[in-house]
């Protein structure tokens, strides 16, 4: 999976000379933490809302209500955007980005194609496009665990059971416990009633441990 695939392609874009107060309205009107910031075309920075909330502070001791609304309508989003951006392209995979993400410590990239500004995928993006869908986020069903599922042989014998019981599967994936230097093979049924196959993978020697959706 690409970037592309999980980015959002209608970026709100905001000016360098947009006003403190106009990015603020912009973000609660469309419930929004960040705004790239785009000059003729260039992306030159991004702004959030922690900065217009750390920027919003400094500027009030002993303002009176009247100081800081024009306060906020003057300073502009050049003085509290950030310019250090971190990029990636749109065919980056899921993984790089991720990868690049957690790097730099930041909670969006921005994708840029061509010196243009496509897209912007957000720790959001992730959640709801990637990690509920592997995970069944939402889906009705039903979840086990195998605890000691260690081989492919283990997964053919999982899959075997399933498919001998004809049940339909939602999601299905392996998950590794590095401080137990295990892994658990998680099945997400769409029955509700997991019961068959519980007693059918303990008759084949396996542990298992049923989950809350």
């Amino acid at each position: 999976m690409f970037i592309s695939d999980v980015m959002t392609s209608n970026v709100i874009t905001i000016s360098s000379k947009t006003s403190l107060a106009e990015a603020r309205r912009i973000m609660d009107a469309h419930r929004l933490r960040r705004l790239p910031v785009v000059d003729r075309g260039k992306l030159v920075g991004i702004v959030t809302r922690e900065a217009l909330d750390r920027a919003g502070p400094s500027k009030l001791t002993s303002f009176s209500i009247h100081d800081i609304t024009r306060v906020l309508n003057k300073v502009t989003v050049k003085e509290v955007m950030v310019k250090d951006l971190v990029t990636v392209s749109p065919d980056a995979t899921v993984e790089e980005a991720v990868t690049l993400a957690q790097e730099k410590k930041v909670g969006s990239l921005l994708v840029i194609d061509d010196g243009r500004l496509v897209g912007i995928a957000t720790t959001n993006d992730f959640f709801y496009k990637m990690l509920n869908p592997i995970l069944g986020v939402g889906k009705p069903g039903a979840r086990i665990v195998v605890r000691n599922c260690r081989s492919p042989q283990d997964i053919e014998k999982i899959v075997g059971a399933i498919n001998k019981l004809g049940l339909d599967v939602i999601t299905i994936f392996m998950l590794p416990i590095p401080e137990r230097d295990a892994h658990s093979f998680v099945i997400h049924l769409s029955s509700e009633d997991p019961t068959g196959l519980i007693a059918e993978l303990q008759l084949l020697g396996f542990t298992i441990e049923r989950r809350v959706r």
